[in-house]
């Protein structure tokens, strides 16, 4: 159950901080307006706030981790709504980025 609350955690804090992210990026690069960007900065600080809820209490282990979630996650947002589509090589770097994750957070450690 740890590690599916764990990864349940990490897919809502790319969802937050990749949207966020992205409504900012709309404001500006897209001209979508104030509100876009104050919605962006609302769910960049839910972001922060989901982080700390992740089972494992090393805060530089859930952040290096989360970094692999983050690229892959960027990838899969790309293509789901700006019609991005990666070549091999950016599906080779996310898949790598995910073995990562699973590394850093849920190798076996001795307690």
């Amino acid at each position: 159950m740890t590690v599916t609350k764990s990864i349940l955690l990490f897919v809502l804090a790319a969802l937050l901080e990749i949207g966020g992210a992205w409504l900012v990026w709309q404001a500006v690069r897209e001209h979508r307006g104030l509100l876009w960007a104050g919605l962006g900065v609302i769910a960049l600080g839910a972001y922060g706030f989901v982080a700390t809820l992740q089972p494992d209490a090393n805060f530089g282990r859930i952040l290096a981790a989360y970094g692999g979630v983050f690229v892959a996650g960027s990838l899969a947002w790309g293509m789901a709504l700006d019609g991005y589509r990666p070549d091999r090589w950016d599906i080779a770097g996310a898949a790598i980025c995910l073995v990562g994750v699973a590394v850093i957070m849920y190798a076996p450690r001795a307690s």
